[in-house]
């Protein structure tokens, strides 16, 4: 059973961090490609970044390109996000998601709120 637990979401003050971590079980970790999205009250849910099977490479929505790391740890089994210098628009609820031979799979979520 594919399950994925998002955690280290919170408050923060515009220009804080955070540092976001998915564990993943049920699948083998090291051979998918994985990603982080989010969803702001009332609006479609966005693509935040990704990152290859193996790690080599990251991809990044550009409004967040320079500030987030996506990382993967595949002896963890775990995907983090490392965000600084948030601002108010990344508040969101926040999930990682992988992609499992066409069938797409996502946690709960860990919430991210960004406000003075």
């Amino acid at each position: 059973q594919v399950r994925l637990v998002e955690s280290g979401g919170g408050e923060v003050q515009p220009g804080g961090s955070l540092r976001l971590s998915c564990a993943a079980s049920g699948f083998d970790f090291r051979n998918y490609a994985m990603a982080w999205y989010r969803q702001a009250p009332g609006k479609m849910r966005e693509w935040v970044a990704d990152i290859t099977a193996s790690g080599d490479r990251d991809y990044y929505l550009d409004a967040v390109e320079g500030r987030f790391t996506i990382s993967k740890d595949n002896t963890k089994n775990t995907l983090s996000l490392q965000m600084d210098n948030l601002k108010p628009e990344d508040t969101a609820l926040y999930t990682c998601d992988v992609n499992l031979e066409g069938t797409p799979y996502w946690g709960q979520g860990t919430q991210v709120t960004v406000s003075s």
